[in-house]
């Protein structure tokens, strides 16, 4: 065979490696712009069905508790079936549980939907995890870093704009999600699997969760940045339409929307623009900004000052990112590489109940106290960790 016959070869092989890349992406920022959908919805369900506050932030809950729980107990399994059938499978968990939301005329339907979602999102997460290191070396782990929060911002700006837009607010979205759904299930069938099967299913199902001894001065360290970020992005995912409402005094879907887009959006972006920082100096910048963001919102919110309310969730925002990737960064790279599930498990165990466990309490509050009053405590709980979090990234910082 000559070299002009293999150069096209290789090329058809690069291209083809790369639409793969692109298409694994694309549906992992499905299933978290999915995730992200019903948020903007939560105000037409509470004022449709007369559901308390509390109703609204178990029914975000249960999903990350459900995400959490496939997370454990599949999240390696497309090591053993293989990554095609493990992201089919999730793809069809998914696309039912978008039909729940669909017809859903009840709370009961709701949390049925959100864990039906979290468990899909949670066996697509891990699955395609791999995959796009399987397909993309060097790019897959900063592809799986901006995923998550560019499939939120869009899902809550796209889920907005066709409740503000178009007809049937409480149904359209689902109906496109189903749609784009199934197009990427059908060009996933036409893809090659990327791994081998490996025997041992049955016991990777067991949950592995430990932090190892290298690893846990950081762990500690990064625990407060790491429960604050996620923490403050449970509540604007769960409340965020409403006190975005209050600030503003509108109605307008995509209000509530915009302030769940800017927290996600400039996030990714932080995440991408620091992607090349030393893990600690990231934290350094995401604790502060999370800090000062925080502190401006609620500023914003006391005086009813939308422009000041939005600036804060932006740098809000770039603190979520940063001290996101910035604990993560710090911690995992102490592990051996068979320690590391574990500690991405403890890290998923850590981050998804930050996520749910406040906002749910949050939710509970706000069915006895004005929604000002809530958001004020939470945003100084939030305000203290990220202060934890710079003195003990400084004192580890000066230490090594």
């Amino acid at each position: 065979m000559s070299i002009t016959e293999l150069r096209p070869a290789r090329s058809r092989q690069a291209l083809g490696t790369v639409s793969t890349t692109a298409l694994q992406a694309s549906i992992l920022v499905a299933f978290l712009a999915a995730s992200a959908a019903p948020t903007p919805l939560y105000a037409l369900y509470q004022e449709q069905w007369g559901l308390p506050s509390s109703a609204i932030t178990v029914v975000f809950g249960v999903y990350a508790l459900a995400l959490l729980t496939a997370l454990l107990l599949v999240g390696q399994i497309s090591d053993h079936i293989g990554r095609r059938p493990a992201i089919l499978g999730a793809i069809a968990l998914e696309t039912a549980s978008i039909a729940v939301f669909l017809t859903a005329d009840s709370l009961g339907a709701l949390v049925a939907a959100r864990v039906m979602q979290g468990l899909a999102t949670g066996a697509a997460t891990g699955a395609l995890g791999a995959a796009l290191l399987d397909t993309a070396p060097v790019r897959g782990p900063m592809v799986t870093s901006l995923a998550p929060m560019a499939g939120m911002a869009a899902g809550v700006l796209g889920s907005s704009a066709l409740v503000q837009y178009a007809p049937a607010p409480m149904r359209l979205v689902y109906a496109v999600l189903i749609v784009l759904l199934l197009l990427q299930a059908a060009a996933m069938l036409a893809t090659a699997e990327s791994a081998e099967r490996r025997p041992g299913v049955l016991a990777s199902l067991r949950p592995h969760v430990t932090v190892p001894v290298p690893a846990r001065r950081a762990m500690l360290v990064a625990a407060p940045i790491d429960i604050a970020v996620w923490a403050l992005g449970g509540f604007y995912l769960s409340l965020g339409p409403s006190l975005a409402t209050a600030v503003t005094d509108s109605n307008n879907p995509l209000i509530g929307g915009a302030a769940a887009f800017a927290l996600t959006s400039s996030g990714a972006a932080a995440i991408f623009l620091l992607r090349t920082a030393p893990a600690l100096r990231v934290m350094l910048i995401g604790a502060p900004a999370l800090a000062a963001g925080v502190a401006t919102t609620l500023a914003g919110v006391a005086f009813g000052a939308s422009a000041l309310f939005f600036a804060g969730t932006v740098l809000a925002g770039v603190g979520f990112g940063a001290g996101f990737q910035g604990a993560l960064r710090t911690v995992v790279p102490l592990a051996a590489p068979h320690e590391r599930a574990g500690l991405m498990s403890a890290f998923y165990v850590l981050s998804y109940l930050a996520m749910c466990l406040p906002a749910v309490t949050a939710g509970f509050a706000v069915d006895a106290l004005p929604l000002t009053t809530v958001t004020n405590v939470y945003g100084a709980a939030l305000i203290i960790l990220a202060v934890l979090a710079v003195l003990g990234t400084r004192a580890i910082n000066r230490s090594s």
